[in-house]
């Protein structure tokens, strides 16, 4: 496994330039479920996710008339899983509806993992089935040559296109996780030259490590790891949250050659509420991110034992 590791890291090093097919989360490390299905069933309940992003909020595209479009790309998410027993492990499922300029992606994923112990340890390995929806309307483009083919007396054009996910996610609970996930794995192409969507082999490489003051056991570190690639390019998210009595939390993650982002939460009963707001030092300038994300979890108790009463007059 070191080796595997190694090698994967050598291949993110070794590139430079940058790429994003799948959407981006600063808040990647409450966002497991999007990034890796071996995640899928991880706990002791069902969890409900729901997250906001509005990236570059303010970049418009101003035409020659005048007239503003907002091309910003704005992501929202929807997740849900929950350990299922009798099936040795857990299932879930996330929606994610990706909008950049005139382009709306809609993603649905269905997720098993099967659950297991391992050293000290639990292991997930899972599966992940997705069908993604793209849409392009090419009205609102403006090309530079009047006379392209590819953009002229075209409108809105869809296309369905499906793909498969696979990963993996060994945790030692209140202590460390580390997952490995490789999404789009069949790199599947559109059947419909309108759109000529072809999906990029995407490996995700994230872990993160829980740590305690001796002297202050109230207060916890929280450093935590993203990397990504699709063997071209690469992209590396490194954070540390300052946590307070498991309830509060804030920190720092910078993104590379991309942005530095604010982070900050709470969580109150099963509620689980968190914001971050990204400060971007790319070529994009000053535009800022926002991120909004609210969890809850909960267990549904059914009673091990039928009760039953018996009336006298039947005995």
């Amino acid at each position: 496994m070191g080796r595997i590791i190694a090698f994967i890291l050598f291949l993110f090093i070794s590139t430079i330039s940058f790429s994003q097919q799948l959407p981006q989360y600063t808040q990647y490390m409450f966002t497991k479920l999007a990034y890796n299905p071996g995640y899928t069933g991880a706990g002791e309940g069902i969890c409900v996710q729901g997250l906001v992003r509005q990236q570059w909020v303010g970049f418009q595209e101003t035409d020659s008339e005048g007239n503003t479009s907002n091309v910003a790309p704005e992501t929202y998410l929807i997740s849900v899983h929950s350990p299922i027993k009798f099936l040795r492990g857990g299932i879930g499922g996330t929606i994610v509806q990706d909008k950049i300029a005139y382009q709306n992606n809609i993603s649905v994923n269905l997720m098993y993992a099967y659950q297991t112990t391992l050293g000290t340890g639990d292991l997930g390995i899972g599966l992940q089935l997705s069908l993604l929806n793209k849409t392009i309307d090419f009205s609102k483009y403006k090309p530079i040559d009047g006379n392209d083919p590819l953009i002229n007396g075209k409108a809105e054009e869809t296309d369905m296109i499906f793909d498969l996910g696979f990963g993996l996610y060994y945790r030692q609970p209140d202590t460390y996780y580390v997952g490995l996930s490789v999404l789009q794995l069949l790199e599947s192409k559109s059947d419909y030259e309108a759109t000529a969507a072809k999906l990029k082999r995407q490996i995700n490489l994230v872990g993160g490590y829980e740590f305690t003051f001796p002297n202050l056991p109230s207060f916890d570190v929280l450093p935590s790891l993203l990397i990504k690639t699709d063997m071209a390019s690469f992209q590396a998210d490194i954070s540390t949250l300052f946590r307070y009595r498991n309830q509060f939390w804030g920190g720092l993650t910078y993104r590379y050659q991309d942005a530095v982002a604010i982070i900050v939460g709470m969580e109150f009963k099963n509620f689980n509420l968190g914001y971050s707001y990204d400060i971007n030092t790319s070529a994009i300038g000053s535009w800022g991110s926002h991120e909004i994300r609210l969890a809850y979890c909960f267990k549904i108790e059914v009673d091990k034992f039928k009760k039953v009463y018996r009336n006298t007059r039947f005995l």
